[in-house]
């Protein structure tokens, strides 16, 4: 195991937020490519789970716990620096690495705010109790965000509509019934 990572097991909530771009100065900072525009679960977890690169070099195997000391944003990026991770050639060891955090240190939303990561998996009916499909992913189209919702067709074929997602259009999310209700029809 690489300087400042200790074994771990994997959090069963574990979601992927980012991976480990390079070594960032000479004093232990490494870069980080967040997956998320905003990533404030990068910025709350003092625990980061990392698995290693899926391409190059793999300088750890397993899953491996990095304790953070510092996040902040430089440039238009993100930077880091754990605990015992101190120089260059420590940091340079953990690119490519894939960060996770577990999805309880996640920090609290505001009412009707919710992570996208909570929405995939959902299920999405109408006002006429119609099912629509399962939520798949979504986008950032720039002005909104749309769903991207997944159902069969008759011949049991995968068919996508999209909607967007928008209090003109979404009367209601419920995480723990897992459904999203919205003001659409089958046919749009």
């Amino acid at each position: 195991m690489i300087a400042g990572l200790e074994a771990a097991e994997m959090p069963a909530d574990a979601i992927e937020v980012g991976r480990i771009a390079d070594a960032w100065g000479v004093k232990g900072w490494f870069k980080v490519l967040p997956h998320s525009a905003d990533p404030e679960a990068l910025f709350s977890s003092k625990k980061w789970y990392l698995l290693p690169t899926e391409r190059g070099l793999k300088t750890f195997d397993g899953c491996a716990l990095l304790a953070i000391k510092e996040v902040k944003e430089h440039s238009a990026s993100v930077v880091a620096m754990a605990q015992d991770v101190l120089d260059r050639n420590a940091a340079e060891a953990l690119r490519g690495a894939r960060i996770f955090v577990a999805r309880s240190n996640f920090p609290q939303v505001a009412k009707d705010e919710y992570y996208w990561v909570d929405l995939i998996g959902l299920d999405v009916i109408n006002r006429q109790d119609e099912a629509l499909g399962v939520v798949r992913e979504l986008l950032s189209t720039g002005a909104q965000t749309v769903l991207v919702i997944e159902y069969p067709d008759e011949s049991g074929k995968l068919q996508e509509r999209m909607i967007p997602f928008v209090s003109a259009y979404v009367d209601d999310v419920d995480l723990k019934a897992r459904h999203v209700r919205v003001d659409w029809q089958k046919d749009y």
